[in-house]
């Protein structure tokens, strides 16, 4: 009995040390009709080549992601003291203040951009992050914002500071309009309604030719001036989203530490729990889809101000996946980690622009490395206190 035991798991070893060629073998048999011997014989060995290489490397995967895990933790145990906080953070705030005097204007035109998509960043991270509702139409939102600034700049003569806040105050609404339908909506279900809504809107300014001008989308959209002094240079700009980024960031992180941002975090971790103690969730999951709302109409204006044009195909669906994706590669719920997520995923295409061919699949790739090693994100894993 044990000698057939013994031959039962050698044969079982053996079938599964052979399972590479196997699988190489299956797959140059399949491509051998259309590429030919050759080419059949060539993928055959980079099959398995690539297969036994990637087995060898992931049985010290989770070696390696043990001893990450145990560098990050203990950087995270790491004190700092208030002066020296204070030190780095005014330190920053310095940096930033001058880089207008030290960049070209291509760098100050990226740094234009990430401010913008940092301001986005934020306003889905209190939809998806602090209360864990899954958005995949959030440019919706950014795309109200830009029209409603663009319309009453071009259509009826209103400067953009008279315009901001009805722009913001719009976009908020439609927020609000939005969550009112899918509040009993949960996970996959609502976030197939977040995606019609943002096809809906997409298509309605691309097809409302009297009004949106349709696919040639509006031009001679006024900058914004403010005391005489007009923002059209870059410099100028780069200041005013600085302003409106550490605005923002300011506000969420107040609003976090809120009583009402602990409610959204209670909603998302365990919704019926949180129903039952008391917490008004179908209210306080309002207050989430109009306060995210609200950021990407300021984002909106502020991009078609910078712009001077907007048209529907600043406002596809990948805009929504590129502003999720910044959200759940910095941490979800962590306002730092959607910082750092938003300028790497502005920053790095940039970086790859000379690999014009291959800079998306090489940030696809970090992105999926990520996900393995980091499944919570760069800053994600940090527990959250419900405590009052």
């Amino acid at each position: 009995m044990a000698g057939n035991e013994l031959r039962v798991t050698s044969s079982k070893n053996s079938i599964f040390k052979a399972r590479p060629i196997l699988v190489a073998l299956w797959f140059s048999i399949l491509f051998l009709p259309f590429k030919g011997a050759k080419a059949a014989l060539i993928l055959f060995v980079v099959l398995s080549t690539s297969i036994v290489l990637s087995r060898s490397l992931l049985s010290y995967a989770k070696s390696l992601r043990e001893k990450g895990q145990a560098v990050s933790n203990r950087i995270r145990t790491i004190k700092l003291s208030t002066r020296s906080l204070f030190v780095a953070r005014y330190s920053l705030l310095l940096i930033l203040i001058a880089l207008p005097f030290f960049v070209r204007d291509y760098l100050l035109d990226i740094a234009i951009l990430t401010g913008i998509y940092i301001i986005l960043a934020l306003g889905l991270n209190v939809v998806v992050g602090f209360t864990g509702l899954l958005n995949l139409g959030f440019v919706a939102f950014y795309a109200i914002g830009a029209y409603t600034y663009a319309l009453l700049n071009t259509a009826l003569g209103i400067g953009f500071w008279p315009s901001l806040p009805l722009s913001v105050g719009l976009t908020a609404l439609s927020g609000f309009v939005l969550a009112v339908p899918a509040l009993r909506l949960r996970g996959d279900y609502l976030a197939i309604v977040t995606l019609g809504f943002g096809e809906i809107v997409r298509l309605v300014l691309n097809n409302w030719d009297s009004l949106t001008k349709g696919p040639n989308g509006i031009s001679g959209i006024e900058p914004p001036y403010l005391m005489g002094i007009s923002f059209w240079r870059l410099s100028n700009y780069y200041y005013l989203i600085l302003i409106f980024a550490l605005l923002t960031i300011v506000i969420i992180k107040r609003v976090y530490s809120s009583r009402i941002g602990r409610a959204w975090i209670a909603i998302r971790e365990d919704e019926i729990a949180s129903s039952a103690i008391g917490i008004n969730t179908p209210m306080y999951k309002l207050y989430a889809f109009a306060f995210g709302a609200f950021w990407a109409g300021l984002a909106g204006a502020l991009f078609a101000g910078k712009m001077q044009f907007v048209s529907p195909e600043s406002f596809t669906f990948m805009e929504s996946v590129l502003i999720l994706c910044m959200v759940i590669l910095g941490g979800l719920g962590s306002i730092p980690g959607v910082i750092l997520g938003a300028i790497i995923l502005v920053i790095l295409p940039e970086v790859l622009r000379e690999f014009q061919l291959y800079r998306m699949l090489a940030l696809g790739s970090g992105l999926v490395l990520l996900m393995i090693f980091r499944p919570r994100g760069l800053f994600g894993g940090k527990s959250v206190s419900l405590r009052s």
